[in-house]
């Protein structure tokens, strides 16, 4: 079944999953009427999956699932299915406005999971596992680490400011790297008053869980990067693209079928303008707020390298010149995507991830 199929006319059932930690609510909607046929919650675990098959089993053999929350709470269930060659539609969470009259129950969003998969023009899959899942999880455990080592850091500049000034003394005129350097050797004098020793033992801690957390996050990095050159080493050769950026790529991306065209890519990127026309304004876009914006920070990241790749040479200025205002770098890559309505040629410049529309 592709992305494009309509799930009523191959199958006889759509059963829902709403998903949570404990247990997962199912409902078996008709494919033709939409009634719904049965309905039954389960454990989160092994048996309880087996159980929720067993039920569809009661009803009918050609049906489809259309779970909420593949890559998170239905992961397992998703698996499961998966190895028992189960069609699986990968569903997000229903907005509030679609919930009739604010009403909220397990058994309600399987139930609306289902019809919503029914009335879908577009059927998404779930991201696949093995390599994509492994990246995914060390792009998670790298982006905690280097966030918390830079608040780590910025706790250490802030307490140097303000520390006492014989401690300050030591800091002055120095960089980050150095203060971090500096700080992680400092030791405790008995002639020290209270503040002085707490504030030089915090900034020692700091200094220690700033500098392993770097050890950690570039150790991440070496990982990704083994899986990326065993998967798709032909990114690497591309401008712009490191190992955390074709990581991002090809967690987004997953497998081939996926994504059904530029278009839906540039949208699941949040990289395609959207329309605001209104009366005669035909030509008026917005930047696109939603959508992956890790992968969005990916393609901000890739954009520019093949301009700044060019053959032609730096203009020559004086020394005495004043240096010139380099643009501000675009917050958004809306600029060099594809409206959701058009779809381009794809680029000779980087490797081509999506299928044929």
């Amino acid at each position: 079944m592709t992305s494009l199929t309509d799930l009523g006319e191959v199958v006889d059932v759509v059963i829902g999953v709403d998903t949570h930690v404990l247990t997962h609510s199912a409902a078996v909607v008709d494919a033709r009427t939409g009634g719904v046929l049965g309905e039954v919650t389960v454990e989160a675990t092994a048996d309880g999956y087996t159980q929720l098959q067993a039920f569809a089993d009661e009803h009918a053999t050609l049906r489809a699932w259309a779970i909420e929350g593949t890559g998170g709470h239905g992961a397992g269930l998703a698996r499961h299915l998966a190895r028992h060659a189960e069609v699986v539609v990968e569903l997000d969470r229903p907005e509030r406005a679609r919930r009739r009259n604010g009403a909220k129950s397990d058994p309600l969003d399987a139930i609306r999971a289902a019809r919503e998969a029914l009335s879908r023009a577009r059927l998404g899959t779930p991201r696949g596992g093995g390599d994509r899942q492994a990246l995914s999880v060390l792009l998670a455990a790298r982006r905690s680490a280097v966030e918390a080592g830079t608040d780590a850091q910025r706790q250490l500049f802030s307490l140097v400011v303000a520390a006492p000034e014989p401690i300050r003394a030591r800091f002055r005129g120095l960089k980050l790297p150095a203060m971090l350097r500096i700080a992680a050797a400092l030791r405790v004098h008995p002639s020290w008053d209270t503040e002085t020793t707490v504030t030089v033992t915090t900034l020692r801690s700091l200094a220690r869980r700033a500098r392993a957390l770097g050890q950690e996050a570039a150790e991440h990095e070496k990982a990704i990067l083994k899986i990326v050159r065993s998967w798709r080493p032909d990114l690497l050769a591309q401008p712009g693209i490191g190992p955390i950026v074709a990581a991002t790529v090809l967690c987004a991306w997953s497998h081939s079928g996926r994504i059904h065209s530029e278009a839906a890519f540039a949208m699941l990127a949040g990289a395609a303008p959207i329309p605001a026309n209104s009366g005669q304004v035909t030509t008026r876009h917005r930047l696109n707020r939603y959508g992956d914006r890790q992968l969005n920070r990916a393609l901000n990241t890739i954009a520019p390298c093949p301009a700044s790749a060019t053959t032609q040479p730096p203009a020559t200025t004086s020394p005495d010149a004043p240096p010139r205002a380099r643009p501000a770098a675009r917050s958004n890559a809306a600029s060099s995507a594809t409206s959701p309505e058009t779809s381009s040629e794809p680029s000779n410049t980087h490797p081509q991830l999506l299928d044929d529309p």
